[in-house]
């Protein structure tokens, strides 16, 4: 899971479409593992996938404006 979230750049809920938890387990379960249990397996690994998540806390305000963009932008007056 870590892999794919450090080597594809992906957030963390994009991540847990390829695991099996459930959605209320997403992203404190994702984010748990990188940034607690990673760095005692793998720290190399874990410094990289906390670039990952950075860049993704730092940007997460603007997708969520294209995201409102987009469904004013679709929505029929």
């Amino acid at each position: 899971m870590t892999l794919c979230l450090s080597k594809a750049q992906k957030t963390a809920k994009t991540t847990q479409k390829q695991s099996q938890l459930k959605p209320f387990q997403i992203v404190p379960t994702v984010h748990k593992d990188v940034t607690e249990r990673l760095e005692e397996i793998d720290p190399s690994l874990a410094k990289r996938a906390r670039v990952v998540l950075d860049v993704n806390k730092s940007e997460r305000h603007i997708r969520g404006g294209m995201a409102t963009r987009e469904k004013y932008l679709h929505q029929h007056i």
